[in-house]
């Protein structure tokens, strides 16, 4: 009796971790770390969860100064976090606001291990350091590209951004990255219909200035807007993929293969 006692619990939680992956954390607690809620369009959830901040964005959810309209990131160190030569790892110092609850904070920490399992990059609680990231939950999903310096503001909303792949979006652009659609060589891959861009929302598309590190254009990068972002008419493409226009754009799910390759070759891992 004690044996199938014993094996029914054993299968039981068996059921549970097959329904919900689990990741432990730095304390050994259990965390929950699937969500139905993850499979919504991060462009959608992006964009109508910043309807109301009151942060100065550009591209949806690219802080920028107010005294200005636009960043500009010349890729020199001063833009990269420092990457350690002697353990060959890029470690990113964070604060974790007490806004989260344990659920929301393992979601976070779970996003976050991603990238500790396939780059060298790893975020470490910060303990006295200048530069770190202080992940809060504001009024939107947004963060700044690159390191900007001093104390630097990660924000995720904890109603509408505590998902897998907006995590990982924001922690992305707070890396160095910004939205593959507004890559330098993007008209190569995709085309914008201008005339479905909602009045004034057109700055959204423009051109950056990067880096684009030899790696192809990554229709499926966790950091590629969908058909119909700032589309003035319901269902109306503003971002056609070309020469191929039934190619799918964007995902929610998490890092691509080429997002990954895209970290590593960055910081040299």
């Amino acid at each position: 009796m004690a044996y199938l006692l014993s094996l029914s619990f054993f299968l039981l939680f068996l059921g549970l971790t097959q329904a919900h992956p689990i990741q432990l954390d730095e304390k050994d607690e259990i965390v929950f770390t699937e969500d139905p809620d993850d499979l919504v369009d991060i462009t959608t959830r992006i964009l109508e969860t910043n309807n109301a901040t009151t942060e100065m964005l550009m591209e949806g959810d690219i802080m920028v100064p107010r005294t200005r309209t636009a960043i500009r990131c010349s890729w020199s160190n001063k833009c990269l976090w420092e990457r350690k030569k002697s353990e060959n790892l890029v470690k990113v110092p964070y604060t974790l606001s007490s806004d989260f609850d344990s659920y929301s904070q393992g979601k976070i920490k779970y996003a976050m291990n991603t990238f500790h399992t396939k780059t060298c990059v790893r975020f470490v609680q910060r303990s006295n350091q200048r530069d770190y990231l202080s992940i809060e939950s504001r009024s939107g999903c947004s963060s700044w590209v690159g390191k900007t310096g001093g104390k630097q503001l990660v924000s995720l909303k904890k109603r509408g951004c505590v998902n897998h792949g907006t995590i990982q979006h924001e922690l992305l652009h707070a890396l160095g990255f910004y939205h593959e659609q507004n890559r330098s060589d993007r008209d190569k891959y995709i085309r914008i219909n201008w005339e479905y861009v909602e009045r004034g929302e057109e700055p959204n598309f423009n051109k950056e200035d990067t880096n684009n590190l030899d790696i192809p254009y990554d229709y499926s990068s966790v950091m590629h807007y969908n058909r119909w972002s700032f589309s003035t008419v319901y269902r109306k493409e503003t971002i056609t993929p070309i020469p191929d226009a039934t190619v799918p754009i964007g995902q929610s799910l998490e890092m691509s293969v080429i997002d990954v390759q895209r970290v590593n070759k960055l910081y040299r891992c």
